[in-house]
């Protein structure tokens, strides 16, 4: 089941691994319609670990509701199932050979906040980490014009210098780089 709304947005499966670059393209459409690119690849990364966490470890089912809310200039992403064991964060380790144990250390580098929530009914928990959201670009309310005519004559004057046979005609309002919005 998958349920939207402005800011919210929530998908039920099964944490199988065939499941996981789905929920990762959910989730990356999802700030795409929000316009927050910039994002997605720390989103995409922290839920793949969460869910990869949930595959390996949740008792007794692998299913879990992925949520991803924006409020308030936060985008949180939340992963919830129906195991109670919370999760540790295991400490670094030196040994560079080590290919398991650093998923929720990642999220914790990726993101600026994370932690985990008991359920209210004790049936679960829910990992849970948030990024800022920064505010788009700045786009002014009508459009800037800006006299064209500078821009092509310094243009004309550029191409003339470097072949003064080149520039007959007067250039094409394409070729200049001075108009529309700012």
């Amino acid at each position: 089941m998958i349920s939207h709304s402005r800011r919210h947005c929530v998908v039920e499966l099964q944490a199988l691994p065939c499941r996981i670059g789905q929920i990762r393209r959910i989730v990356s459409a999802q700030l795409r319609h929000w316009q927050l690119d910039p994002l997605i690849d720390r989103a995409a990364l922290g839920v793949t670990e969460l869910l990869s966490n949930v595959h390996r470890h949740a008792q007794p089912h692998k299913t879990c509701t992925v949520e991803i809310e924006l409020r308030l200039g936060r985008l949180t992403v939340s992963v919830i199932d129906g195991d109670p064991r919370l999760p540790v964060l295991r400490e670094a380790r030196a040994e560079a050979l080590e290919t398991g144990g650093r998923g929720l250390a990642l999220v914790a580098a990726l993101s600026e906040a994370w932690g985990v929530r008991e359920q209210a009914d004790g049936r679960g928990k829910a990992v849970w980490f948030s990024l800022r959201a920064a505010p788009g670009p700045a786009v002014p309310a009508r459009p800037v014009r800006i006299a064209a005519e500078p821009v092509r004559d310094a243009a004309r004057a550029a191409l003339v210098a470097m072949d003064p046979g080149a520039v007959a005609a007067p250039l094409p309002m394409a070729a200049s780089a001075g108009t529309g919005p700012v």
